[in-house]
């Protein structure tokens, strides 16, 4: 059967377009070059609850591992021994479901939050709005306000700008490692770690994670700022899927606002109709404060982070002018279209998605709750031992071991009772009772003998049974374990 050989396709030469004189011919750049942010301080109620957030958070993160507990670290995650004790909760990996839980929680909390008021987990909790905040109170220590950091930075390099530019270097440094030595502290014990720390005995992978949290604080915090917000955050680009038009986001109030220009201040709020101006003075203070740069009066926008520092600027503005406060705040769309009251904006919060949003997260609030108050004190896992497989010993009794992994959660020592179920006539005829220490994991070699008579009635092969390890404590009662395994029979 012959083919016709395939006919060679036409090579076009792809020309470069050549430049053209119609201006509405534009060469969009890829890449564009952002202008370093200098927001300005700010004062007022949003930007005193920011601090108290602010104080709140790292006190909590620098002071927990300090605290103790039974005479050691209330909060620790020991990766070593595999233990993670959260105050009087010790749990073992074997309790992964609980993370997964506590993920699941956050997860469904952040969406209730965002649902009823946008992001305000943004603008005032999230560790990269607080460390920013800290980073940029440092740096206003050293090289003043807005103005003065702008004309510094446009400045040659004098002596001033060194000893300015070097002091806040030193200070930022500083606080990017012990925020590293804290996160490291959480996985080894505080004391311990600073103790190495001195004696310069750090381990590879310690002074590894302290370097590089410390260096992340220090990049994130003093560098990259709003872009970690504006490009490597992807809550920013999946919010408006939980958005809505009865969300409190804040929002520039533009019936009121429009026509924005400046004005005398003694033009009384009154004239401004008559005058074709809105209460908007155009001084772009709201701009100037805003952390990531971006212009509320423009509408909302993925890269508002809620930290309502224009709202406050805004307020300080209108106070000069006499104007009345809530030029810019937090409200709805639907609220500012249809010029809703506060009451009325709040009175839309239990909606249909909210109310999803909050039973689920009260369900599996309440099922973890419920879940760690049932969870058993102590856990086992069973192993067959394969280095002795079933065999026959005196008196014709046929014998496999068995070897149980007893986890005591308790901080005292315990003992236990190992005994077997569903199987007649099985005994434990080694191993049968052992103590266990406070927090430990003990592997314990467990011996179950059958009579000859009943392993001839239930012949050979492999059949279920039951290990039942019970807690010997006067103190609480006795609470038992049950773990499925198998009895083999020999041929």
């Amino acid at each position: 059967m012959n083919h016709a050989a395939p006919t060679a396709r036409p090579v076009i030469p792809i020309a470069p377009v050549p430049p053209s004189d119609d201006a509405a011919v534009q060469v969009v750049s890829m890449y564009q070059a952002e202008a370093k942010i200098h927001p300005r301080s700010v004062q007022g109620w949003f930007a005193a609850w920011r601090w108290l957030f602010v104080w709140g958070t790292q006190l909590l993160y620098y002071g927990l591992p300090w605290l103790t507990w039974n005479d050691r670290q209330a909060v620790l995650f020991d990766l070593g021994a595999r233990r993670f004790y959260i105050f009087g909760l010790v749990l073992y990996p074997q309790d992964f479901i609980y993370l997964t839980g506590l993920l699941v929680v956050s997860a469904y909390a952040l969406f209730l939050f965002t649902a009823v008021a946008g992001r305000l987990w943004c603008g005032f909790a999230c560790p990269q709005t607080v460390y920013t905040e800290i980073y940029l109170w440092v740096e206003r220590r050293f090289e003043g306000d807005r103005a003065a950091r702008m004309k510094l930075d446009a400045g040659p390099w004098t002596l001033e700008k060194w000893l300015r530019k070097g002091g806040k270097q030193v200070t930022w440094v500083a606080i990017g490692l012990v925020t590293g030595i804290t996160f490291v502290g959480y996985f080894t014990p505080i004391r311990t770690l600073l103790a190495e720390t001195r004696a310069l005995d750090l381990g590879a992978w310690e002074a590894f994670w302290i370097l590089f949290y410390g260096f992340a604080t220090y990049g994130n915090a003093g560098y990259m700022r709003e872009q970690v917000c504006k490009y490597m955050c992807p809550y920013a680009r999946f919010q408006s899927a939980m958005f809505d038009h009865d969300t409190m986001i804040v929002s520039y109030d533009a019936q009121r606002g429009d026509p924005r220009g400046s004005r005398p201040r003694s033009l009384p709020h009154a004239e401004l109709a008559s005058r074709g101006k809105g209460e908007c003075i155009d001084c772009t203070l709201c701009v100037q404060v805003c952390p990531t740069g971006i212009d509320i009066r423009e509408g909302l926008q993925y890269e508002c982070i809620s930290c309502a520092a224009c709202i406050d600027v805004c307020n300080g503005v209108m106070d000069k002018m006499a104007y009345p406060r809530g030029l810019i705040r937090f409200a709805t769309q639907n609220g500012l279209k249809e010029r809703w009251t506060r009451r009325q904006m709040f009175g839309r919060v239990l909606r249909p998605r909210v109310l999803v949003y909050s039973s689920l997260l009260l369900a599996i609030v309440a099922g973890l709750a419920i879940s760690l108050a049932l969870r058993s004190p102590f856990r086992v896992d069973v192993v067959r031992d394969r280095g002795a497989l079933a065999r026959e010993v005196q008196d014709g009794r046929i014998e496999n071991v068995y070897r149980l992994q007893v986890m005591n959660s308790a901080e005292s020592a315990e003992r236990f009772r190992i005994g077997v179920a569903d199987l007649s006539g099985a005994v434990v005829a080694a191993g049968a009772e052992v103590e266990v220490g406070p927090t430990e994991a003990r592997w314990v070699p467990v011996a179950v003998q059958l009579p000859a008579e009943a392993a001839h009635a239930l012949g050979p092969g492999a059949h279920r049974m039951r290990f039942v390890i019970e807690r010997l404590a006067d103190r609480a009662g006795t609470s038992s374990v049950v773990e499925k395994s198998t009895f083999v029979v020999p041929r």
